[in-house]
């Protein structure tokens, strides 16, 4: 399970949680304007925009859970189980597999208005990386400064929904999850007076009360829900520290705590990391469940013009500053 958001002051921020009980050797990976993607139907794909992002990278192929083009376009993709539905190869579209999707999109497209363009002659293909993987069940949030919308592949064929709030999770499908934030319409950053009744003397308590009712679980639907409201209402400098800490803070608002989400003997989902990348800078903030310090790479300070991939190890272990 995953939330993705986005967030602009000054400049544009796309990222997200990625939600797992494992994780596959995840890595900031830069993959420069040259490097070859050999699609399953369609030849090849070179001589693109350069991206960065986080994935596992499989026989020198990037597989990308959440990527930026250079131009400032975004995606990620989320688990979508039981409703994502991946088509047969057909004549004439562009015939592309899930793992090829933000590839080719980031690749081909520098805003969100052309990545629109170019899906509208797609096909998504269940085609899986290797044999012996599963096809990953995904949704997508693509975004830019300017707009941003979700991607579902379902049994009907393919959706593209405007997102208003800049926000995704998981299911139900995303026209489900906008309607659900009607039931939430009350929440407000203000205290709240007594509605209940003019007959009684009820008073506030506490600050914050105007959130009550804001889910706190770690269902798809609440984190949605969550999300949504502290992004909605979120306030920061414009500096790149102060953009960069609020995002994090927003994100933070969803974090999954090992011990709280039990998936079978010994298995609980965790966040194993929480990304916010500067669109327009390029660069990939991150930090992981083992440490909190944020740390980042420059897809600037990389070979743009090269031909093969530029990997970076996640920093690991918790970085204590020890005062004196």
């Amino acid at each position: 399970m995953c939330t993705a958001a986005t967030y602009k002051t000054k400049d544009f921020y796309f990222g997200r949680t990625l939600d797992y009980e494992i994780s596959y050797g995840d890595q900031v990976v830069v993959t420069p304007r040259n490097y070859v993607f050999d699609l399953r139907q369609g030849g090849q794909l070179k001589s693109h925009y350069a991206m960065i992002g986080m994935a596992c990278v499989m026989q020198d192929y990037p597989l990308y859970y959440d990527a930026v083009n250079e131009k400032g376009l975004g995606i990620a993709g989320l688990n979508f189980v039981g409703n994502a539905h991946y088509k047969n190869p057909v004549e004439g579209k562009d015939n592309i597999t899930q793992f090829e999707l933000i590839p080719w999109i980031l690749g081909k497209c520098a805003t969100v208005k052309e990545a629109r363009r170019l899906l509208a002659g797609m096909n998504l293909i269940d085609t899986p990386f290797l044999e012996n993987l599963p096809v990953a069940q995904l949704h997508w949030i693509i975004a830019d400064k300017e707009e941003c919308i979700t991607l579902e592949s379902v049994e009907e064929g393919l959706k593209i929904y405007e997102n208003p709030v800049g926000v995704l999770t998981n299911n139900p499908p995303f026209q489900y999850q906008m309607f659900n934030l009607n039931n939430y319409m009350h929440l407000a950053v203000e205290n709240r007076e007594n509605t209940f009744s003019k007959d009684l003397d009820l008073n506030q308590y506490s600050r914050g009360m105007g959130g009550l009712g804001l889910p706190g679980d770690l269902s798809s639907q609440s984190r949605f829900v969550r999300v949504a409201f502290v992004k909605m209402n979120s306030l920061s400098g414009d500096s790149e520290a102060e953009s960069v800490s609020q995002f994090f803070h927003i994100l933070g608002s969803v974090d999954q705590q090992r011990g709280c989400c039990k998936l079978g003997e010994d298995k609980y989902e965790i966040t194993l990391y929480t990304s916010c990348c500067n669109a327009d800078k390029g660069i990939y903030y991150y930090n992981t469940y083992d440490n909190h310090q944020i740390s980042a790479v420059d897809m600037h300070k990389t070979n743009l013009d090269g031909e093969n991939l530029s990997t970076f190890a996640l920093v690991k272990g918790e970085q204590i500053y020890m005062q004196n």
